[in-house]
C-alpha cells in the first residue's frame, strides 16, 4: 500500500475541500493533477505560514466574493428567462443537446453575467424544446435559479 501524501488546497476543489485546508490524496492524485493544475502544493512544515496567510487573504476575498454573487443572483432572477435557438425536429426533439457551457454564453449574452460552466447544475440532459428549471451554485451557501427557454431555430 502505498501512503497518502499531504497537500494544501489553493482553490476549492469538490469533495476535497476548500482553500487553505490540508488534506491527505493519494501520492499520484497530487502530482499528477491536483499540483499541476495548481489546486494544490506541496505540505512541507514550514508551510503553515503560507496556509496562515493564505487563510487571510481568502477571508478578504470571501466578502467581496459574496457581495458579487448576490449581485449575480439579483441579475439573474430579473427580468426574461435566457433564451436559446437550437434545431430541432419536427416533434420537438433537438439534434444534440444544450450543454452547460451554451447556457453560460447565452447568460453573458443576454444578462450581462459571467457564471462558469462548472457552477450550472443540470440534472438531466436539456434535449428537447422547452422551460427548464436550473439551479446555479454561486457560491458555498448561495444558489440562484435560473431559468432557461429552449426554442426551435427557424
Amino acid at each position: 500500500m502505498t501512503q497518502n501524501t499531504k497537500v494544501i488546497l489553493t482553490h476549492e476543489v469538490e469533495k476535497l475541500g476548500v482553500a487553505g485546508d490540508v488534506v491527505e490524496v493519494r501520492p499520484g492524485y497530487a502530482r499528477n493533477y491536483l499540483i499541476p493544475r495548481r489546486m494544490a502544493m506541496p505540505w512541507t512544515k514550514g508551510s503553515q505560514t503560507v496556509i496562515d496567510r493564505l487563510k487571510a487573504s481568502l477571508a478578504r476575498q470571501q466578502i467581496a466574493s459574496m457581495e458579487t454573487a448576490q449581485m449575480v443572483k439579483a441579475k439573474l432572477t430579473e427580468g426574461d428567462p435566457i433564451l436559446i435557438d437550437a434545431k430541432a425536429g419536427a416533434n420537438g426533439r433537438l439534434f444534440g443537446s444544450i450543454t452547460t457551457d451554451q447556457i453560460a454564453k447565452a447568460a453573458k449574452a443576454q444578462k450581462g453575467v459571467e457564471i462558469d460552466k462548472r457552477k450550472i447544475m443540470v440534472d438531466q440532459p436539456l434535449k428537447a424544446v422547452g422551460t427548464y428549471q436550473l439551479t446555479v451554485r454561486l457560491f458555498e451557501e448561495l444558489s440562484s435559479p435560473l431559468e432557461v427557454i429552449i426554442r426551435a431555430a427557424k
